[in-house]
C-alpha cells in the first residue's frame, strides 16, 4: 500500500487534515514552484517563448496522462465553469429536449444550463436524491424515464459534490449514446483518486481543476474535449487559438482560422508563470503515485474514520454506492445539534448541504487509533479523536 507522503507536504505532525474535498494542501515542491515563478515575474526580460511554451504543453500532457488523453484533446483553462460554459458554447441543445443534472450537486455543471434554458427551449431535470444512494442507478432511471422530453445532455459530477456517491460512468455513457444524448463529466472529486480513461469511455467533455485532489493551485483547471467537438468556436478568441496571428510577423493576422484541435479552447492570458508549474508538479507527483495506489490508501484512512464513527448515531451512506476517499456524514438531528469533543489536534471536515464531509489526503497518517466522536461548529463540522 501506498506509504504517508506527509514529508512531502508542510503539514504540521499535530493537524490531520480531513477536508481535501475541498481544497488539497500543496506540496513542498509545488510551494518552491510559485516562489520561483514569481521571480521571473519579477525579471520578465529573463522570459522567452519557448520557455511559455514548454510550460503549456507540460501541464497539457500531464493532465492528459491523468485521464489517458493525448495532449492535443486538452485546453488548458481557469475552472470549471469555464470548462462547462465552453461546452455549452460548442453544443447545440436542442429546444423541447432535457438537460441531466443530479440534485444539489456543485453549481459548475448546474448553472450554466439553468442560465441557457428559457433562451434555448429546453428544460433542465435534476435527478432525485436516492433514498438507497445509488446515483448511478438514480441517473439510469431518469435517463429512460417512460414519457420525458429527449434527453440532449448529462451534466453530472463523476463523484457527487455533496455526499460523495459514485457514479459508474461507463453504463451512463451507454445508454446516453443510445439515447443520441452527450456527456459532460465534472471530474473535480474522481481524477488522480479513480481510475477514468477518457479513450475507453469516450466522453463528449471533461473538466477538473488542480486545487483539490491534484494538490495543485486555485486557478488552473483543465477541459477535454472530444476530437468530434473541436471545430467549435472557443469561448474566447485568443491569437494563439489561430494558426498564425503573432506579433513578430509582417502580417499579423497571417492565417485567422483556429488550430485544429483543443488548444484553441486554451483561455485567455495563458502565461500564468508561477501556477502552471506548480499544477505540473502536483499532477506530476499524482501519476507517479497512480491512482489505483492513492485510491487504496484513501480508502483505507476513510474506513478508519467510518468504524470509529459507526457507533454515534451519525449516518453514512454504504461503501457500495460511495468514493472510496470521500465519507459523508448525515446528523439526524442536525449537525448543530451535535458535539465533538474537545481535543487540541484538530482534524477539520467540511459541511455541504445538510451533511459533514470527511476526505482524507496522502499526507494523512495512520497514528489516530481511538474513535472519532463529536463537538459543534456553526458553519462546519470538524472531526476529532478523543
Amino acid at each position: 500500500m501506498l506509504a504517508s507522503q506527509r514529508a512531502l507536504f508542510d503539514v504540521p505532525r499535530e493537524v490531520c487534515f480531513l477536508n481535501a474535498a475541498s481544497w488539497s494542501p500543496l506540496p513542498l515542491a509545488a510551494q518552491e514552484a510559485g516562489r520561483i515563478g514569481a521571480t521571473r515575474k519579477g525579471r520578465p526580460w529573463l522570459i522567452d517563448q519557448a520557455f511559455a511554451a514548454a510550460q503549456y504543453e507540460r501541464a497539457r500532457m500531464a493532465a492528459a496522462r491523468l485521464i489517458n488523453a493525448e495532449a492535443s484533446d486538452i485546453a488548458l483553462i481557469s475552472s470549471v465553469a469555464y470548462g462547462v460554459a465552453t461546452a455549452a458554447k460548442v453544443l447545440s441543445v436542442a429546444a423541447g429536449s432535457r438537460v441531466l443534472v443530479l440534485s444539489d450537486d456543485h453549481s459548475s455543471p448546474v448553472l450554466e444550463w439553468l442560465s441557457r434554458a428559457d433562451a434555448q427551449g429546453f428544460t433542465v431535470e435534476a435527478v432525485p436524491r436516492p433514498g438507497s444512494g445509488d446515483w448511478t442507478e438514480a441517473l439510469l432511471d431518469a435517463i429512460v424515464r417512460p414519457g420525458a422530453a429527449p434527453i440532449a445532455l448529462a451534466s453530472i459530477s463523476s463523484v457527487h459534490w455533496s455526499d460523495g456517491g459514485v457514479i459508474d460512468l461507463g453504463p451512463v455513457v451507454s445508454e446516453l449514446r443510445a439515447q443520441g444524448a452527450s456527456l459532460l463529466v465534472d471530474a473535480t472529486q474522481s481524477v488522480g483518486v479513480l481510475p477514468l480513461d477518457a479513450r475507453a469511455l469516450d466522453p463528449d467533455f471533461v473538466v477538473f481543476p488542480t486545487y483539490k485532489w491534484l494538490i495543485g493551485p486555485y486557478g488552473r483547471a483543465f477541459l477535454y474535449v472530444a476530437k468530434r467537438h473541436q471545430t467549435g468556436i472557443p469561448l474566447e478568441q485568443t491569437s494563439y487559438g489561430r494558426r498564425s496571428v503573432r506579433a513578430e510577423q509582417s502580417t499579423y493576422f497571417a492565417d485567422t482560422r483556429h488550430v485544429a484541435d483543443a488548444r484553441r479552447f486554451d483561455m485567455g492570458e495563458r502565461d500564468h508563470f508561477m501556477s502552471l508549474e506548480m499544477a505540473s508538479i502536483g499532477m506530476e507527483m499524482i501519476a507517479g503515485w497512480g491512482a489505483p495506489a492513492i485510491g487504496g490508501r484513501l480508502a483505507m484512512l476513510t474506513a478508519r474514520i467510518a468504524d470509529g464513527l459507526r457507533d454515534t448515531g451519525i449516518v453514512m451512506p454504504e461503501t457500495r454506492v460511495r468514493a472510496p476517499h470521500i465519507l459523508s456524514l448525515s446528523f439526524p438531528d442536525g449537525p448543530r445539534t451535535r458535539w465533538w469533543t474537545s481535543w487540541p489536534r484538530r482534524a477539520s471536515t467540511w459541511r455541504r448541504a445538510s451533511a459533514g464531509c470527511a476526505s482524507a489526503r496522502t499526507c494523512n497518517n495512520e497514528e489516530r487509533r481511538r474513535p472519532l466522536r463529536l463537538r459543534p461548529c456553526a458553519a462546519c463540522v470538524r472531526a476529532q479523536p478523543a
